[in-house]
């Protein structure tokens, strides 16, 4: 196996697996991730039976898989739950892996000012009763929170997925720049924006923007055919 295909990045499905499922199969990868916005009306494993077993399915989420209570459901609950990277770091086919889901958002954080809000916590406790009863909307379980993105800060990893764009992208953020620099990075694979591209930017970190339904491997070349 060429290493830099042992892992695969895919870009936002939007309910179209296929491009991905022929890369697979093509690729035979140790591992996928995918950047988010999955839309799903089915559970992945559904959408995926052709390559279900054969590789890992890591994930992290985009903003549209939160727009419906069943694309969350089927996500968040599905055979995959335990492969949600948001937040987290994983060693995957010996590379330490961080995931970053959601997006900015106004109401709580939109770099570079400053956050709206301490953490969940300090928002909920300023809501009225109902919501402080029912919790946040799927729209606010989408957002960035900053205390989550500072503790995510302290780990260290190798590459760093996104769903945002870092700053290199015009509509791109550079807090996304910070946090690969703190955590020691050395790439990033992103979604969200569906345009396919290639940059470099500050302490030598490279940048991958893979499109909508592309798959790019660890060198970020197109794996889809």
């Amino acid at each position: 196996m060429n290493r830099d295909s042992r892992i695969l990045f895919a870009g936002d499905p939007h309910g179209d697996f296929q491009p991905l499922i022929n890369a697979v199969l093509n690729s035979r990868p140790e591992a996928v991730v995918l950047l988010g916005d999955c839309d799903l009306d089915q559970p992945p494993e559904h959408y995926l039976e052709a390559v279900f077993g054969m590789t890992q399915i890591w994930w992290i989420p985009g903003n549209h898989d939160f727009d419906f209570p069943h694309r969350y459901h089927h996500l968040f609950n599905s055979a995959l739950a335990e492969y949600g990277l948001h937040l987290k770091v994983h060693e995957i086919a010996g590379l330490r892996i961080a995931g970053l889901g959601g997006i900015f958002l106004g109401r709580v954080w939109y770099p570079p000012r400053k956050p709206q809000w301490k953490n969940q916590a300090h928002y909920l406790a300023n809501q009225p009763r109902h919501i402080k009863k029912n919790g946040l909307s799927l729209k606010l379980k989408s957002a960035i929170w900053h205390d989550e993105v500072e503790s995510l800060k302290r780990i260290k990893a190798d590459i760093l997925v996104t769903h945002e764009a870092p700053g290199c992208h015009e509509y791109g953020f550079s807090a996304i720049d910070d946090i690969a620099k703190a955590m020691g990075v050395k790439k990033i694979f992103h979604g969200h924006q569906h345009d396919s591209y290639y940059a470099k930017i500050a302490y030598d970190i490279d940048v991958f923007g893979v499109a909508n339904r592309g798959v790019v491997d660890l060198s970020g070349k197109d794996r889809v055919t």
